[in-house]
């Protein structure tokens, strides 16, 4: 796949370590036309992410970066940032990338980075948010679309999406329905932040009409 950015479109990365699955929304909505993205690249910290083959069947450049051949975070994420500039990237979508970033990458790419995280946040933070949901005995969970920075799921949230937890759900039941509204809110809001309806305001977002 070359370089040449579309029309229009705002070049961005994706970053995942397994099935990939938000990262198939995302490339679906980009080739529908609903997503203001050009993807140039999709990479993973693990050879085996099964998503890296539906990426490469959609025609996008794949790459894998394996955090084991680095001696630290550090030195990981500034190879990231390395790649990623190579591509020509302004923004960075992460879709499952189960990696902690440092300052060494959230630095160069301030308030460029998008996370989406299965709990209403600031809840359930962290791992296994669907579990913690479970045992917490909530009625009502959900995911976050949210700007990353050097916290554990702390950035600023950018949207967010409820879904009941019902009588006799397990951890598997319930992670089913929070991703699937997962692939439909995660490109509704990066288009917004791509679009530019998004201002940031303290720690709020506001969407502008």
């Amino acid at each position: 796949m070359t370089n040449v950015m579309a029309p229009g479109r705002v070049p961005i990365a994706i970053l995942i370590s397994g099935r990939g699955t938000n990262m198939a929304a995302l490339v679906r909505a980009a080739a529908s036309g609903t997503l203001n993205a050009d993807i140039r690249l999709v990479l993973s910290n693990k050879a085996d992410a099964a998503g890296l083959e539906f990426a490469d069947a959609a025609g996008i450049r794949t790459l894998v970066l394996s955090h084991r051949d680095f001696a630290t975070r550090e030195d990981y994420d500034r190879a990231l940032v390395a790649h990623l500039r190579e591509a020509g990237v302004q923004y960075v979508a992460l879709a499952g990338f189960m990696r902690i970033l440092t300052h060494e990458f959230l630095g160069p790419f301030a308030g460029r980075v998008i996370n989406i995280h299965p709990a209403i946040l600031p809840s359930f933070p962290g791992t296994h948010a669907q579990k913690q949901a479970l045992d917490y005995g909530v009625k009502v969970s959900g995911c976050t679309v949210h700007f990353v920075d050097e916290g554990t799921d702390t950035g600023i949230i950018i949207a967010q999406q409820t879904v009941p937890v019902l009588d006799g759900d397990d951890e598997d039941s319930l992670s089913a329905r929070i991703l699937a509204q997962e692939n439909e809110l995660y490109p509704q809001a990066l288009n917004d932040v791509l679009c530019g309806r998004i201002s940031v305001v303290g720690r709020r977002t506001i969407r502008k009409s």
